[in-house]
Order: structure tokens, then C-alpha cells, then sequence
């Protein structure tokens, strides 16, 4: 049995809120946690939404579910992916030149465990900057490309990309507005992130 069936045995609501109780709020860095559930932890922490899938199958529902909770049907998105088209036009969403996208459909390079960021690069994003990307994203990443930290997910690219190698790499950390003012999110935008994240190890 893998470590998000123990943790997200059933996909409703109350056994998200069960797995929050259970990690409480003490400080993760040094904790004993593995690097999948360090960065559930984070990425959560940070307000981001996350839906586990066991397959392709799953990836495809839930992404329906997305779009049912939030009226996208038929809406314009922004996704400059080819191998994602096929879900956008599963769901008669449209992706060609869109002047007000309601939200951005995309892959990531990888997720990093000790901040709960999605790390991006122009293979996703183009050129675009997080201000100018849409204010709700839903990302499909797989289970392996968790790393632990941000350095890690540089090293990744640099091997991943021999020669066509992507610019414009950049983290999104925090996917809700601040409850207070924290210094930390200065000069960052909060997005509202769904995480649909594929089981492939």
C-alpha cells in the first residue's frame, strides 16, 4: 500500500480534514516526515488545493470535477502545452489565442518538498510572469518529480534539458492571500493552485 493510499485512503472531504489534524502545526523541517508528505504538508499549508489520482483516468475526472465546482465549462484557458489540448477539448474549453483566460492548465519541472512550490519554467509558462499568468491555475504532476529542495529541481532541469535548455524558471509558493501581513509573501501573488497529482512510482 503507497503512502497517499494510508494518507488519502477515500477522496472526501473529512479524511483531508483528518490528515490535517494529524500533522498538527508543528515546524516540518526537521521532522521525520518522507519528502511526499513534507511537501503535502507545505503545499497545503500554503493554501494550495491537492487531489491525488492513481491514474489517467482519475487525472481526467477530477479535472472535470475543477471545472463543474467552478462553472469553467466552455471557458477560455491559457495552455501552451500540445500534449494537454486533448483534455481542453474533451471538455470544450477554449485554448486557442484566449483574451481572458479563466485559469492556466499546465505541467510543472518539478515539486519542491521543503517550500510546498510548484517550479516552472518557460516550457510551461512561456515568458509569462507569475503576476501575469491567470489568478487560478491547475497543474498535473506526477508523484517523482517531488524533490526536497529548490536546488535539486535546478539540477533536474539542467539534466532534463541538455541542449534545449528552458529560461524564465520561477516558483509559485503561495496559493491563498495572506491571513495577515507577512513579510515573507511580500511582493508575491497569491494563486488559487489545484495539484492534480498523478501516482507513478
Amino acid at each position: 500500500m503507497n503512502f497517499f493510499k494510508k494518507i488519502f485512503g477515500s477522496s472526501d472531504a473529512s479524511s483531508d480534514e483528518e490528515n490535517e489534524s494529524e500533522y498538527g502545526g508543528s515546524p516540518i523541517q526537521d521532522s521525520h516526515l518522507s519528502i511526499d508528505e513534507r511537501f503535502i504538508f507545505n503545499f497545503k499549508k500554503n493554501g494550495g488545493k491537492f487531489l491525488y489520482c492513481e491514474n489517467k483516468q482519475e487525472v481526467a475526472e477530477q479535472f472535470e470535477n475543477i471545472l463543474e465546482e467552478n462553472d469553467w465549462f466552455e471557458k477560455e484557458v491559457l495552455c501552451y502545452e500540445p500534449a494537454l489540448f486533448n483534455l481542453l477539448e474533451e471538455n470544450k474549453l477554449l485554448y486557442i489565442s484566449p483574451r481572458s483566460p479563466k485559469f492556466l492548465l499546465a505541467t510543472c519541472e518539478n515539486l519542491i518538498a521543503d517550500e510546498g512550490s510548484i517550479l516552472f519554467s518557460s516550457k510551461q509558462i512561456r515568458q509569462d510572469k507569475p503576476n501575469e499568468l491567470p489568478a487560478n491555475i491547475v497543474i498535473i504532476a506526477t508523484t517523482s518529480q517531488i524533490l526536497s529542495i529548490k536546488s535539486d529541481g535546478l539540477s533536474a532541469i539542467k539534466r532534463k534539458y541538455e541542449r534545449d535548455y528552458p529560461t524564465n524558471i520561477t516558483t509559485i509558493k503561495y496559493f491563498e492571500k495572506a491571513k495577515e501581513e507577512d513579510f515573507t509573501q511580500y511582493g508575491s501573488v497569491a494563486k488559487n493552485l489545484y495539484l492534480l497529482l498523478l501516482e507513478d512510482l
